[in-house]
């Protein structure tokens, strides 16, 4: 699950800088300096529809030993045509769904 944003032209996903300028958001892509518009309309990247769904989901940490403990969340956009039953297991629950990589044992 990744609301990441990337450069189109290159793919870096990390050195970027943004501006909003009366609610236009203007991105710079600091590694190949290209400059785009983000699109204010989240859009699914299999179907291409804008309807999208808000769900929760949890940012954990090691608490002690293996045990994971949920932090917080942070909202991740599913796909209404797309992932139909996941977002209605996750409503059904009422809990966030789980993050596809689980933090990595200290060294």
């Amino acid at each position: 699950m990744s609301d990441e944003i990337a450069c189109p032209e290159c793919g870096e996903d990390d050195d970027l800088a943004g501006t909003n300028v009366e609610g236009v958001i203007t991105i710079t892509c600091g590694a190949c300096t290209h400059v785009w518009e983000r699109d204010r309309e989240r859009r699914c990247p299999r179907c291409e529809t804008g309807e999208m769904y808000p769900v929760p989901v949890a940012i954990l940490e090691k608490s002690r030993g293996s045990q994971l403990s949920i932090m917080s969340t942070r909202p991740h956009y599913l796909c209404w045509t797309c992932d139909r039953d996941l977002i209605d297991a996750q409503r059904q629950s009422g809990t966030p769904i789980m993050p596809d990589e689980l933090p990595a044992e200290p060294k």
